[in-house]
C-alpha cells in the first residue's frame, strides 16, 4: 500500500511534491497515491545506482499496484523489481519485464521532474500532448 496524498478531490492532480530525492535511499524505493477517485494516480520512485527512476505502480499484465508490502519494489536480490502479484520481474533501468506473463512489456514511466531537491510528479506534460 503506497502512502496517500490527496489533493481535496477537487482537479486532477496535475503538479504534486513526492518527497526530496534525498528521502529515497540507495536500493530503496517509495509509493504515492496522489489525488481521489478516478482521477487517483499511483506512483512509485526507486533509486538504484545513484540514480532515481519513477514508474507508474501498475503492472503492465492486469494492473495491479507492484508493492506487495508497503515500498517493496525490489526483489530479494536488490537487483530487479518484482510485482508481489504474479512474480513478473522488470529491470529497474527501463522498466522492461524479463521473466513473467508479460515478458517484452515496459512499466510505464512516471514524469516526474527535480527541483530544489524534491521529485515532482508533473503531468502537466501529459496534459499537453
Amino acid at each position: 500500500m503506497a502512502r496517500d496524498r490527496r489533493d481535496g478531490g477537487h482537479q486532477g492532480v496535475t503538479r504534486e511534491r513526492l518527497c526530496r530525492a534525498d528521502d529515497i535511499a540507495e536500493g530503496a524505493g517509495r509509493g504515492f497515491r496522489l489525488g481521489a477517485g478516478t482521477e487517483q494516480v499511483a506512483v512509485f520512485v526507486i533509486r538504484r545506482g545513484g540514480a532515481l527512476r519513477a514508474y507508474i505502480n501498475s503492472c503492465p499484465h492486469i494492473g495491479t499496484p507492484l508493492d506487495w508490502l508497503p515500498d517493496r519494489f525490489f526483489d530479494r536480490s536488490g537487483e530487479h523489481l518484482l510485482c508481489g502479484t504474479h512474480g513478473a520481474i522488470f529491470r529497474p533501468d527501463d522498466g522492461l519485464c524479463v521473466r513473467g506473463p508479460c515478458v517484452g512489456r515496459q512499466l510505464a514511466p512516471a514524469p516526474v521532474v527535480f527541483e530544489d531537491g524534491w521529485i515532482v510528479l508533473d503531468l502537466t506534460s501529459r496534459e499537453n500532448s
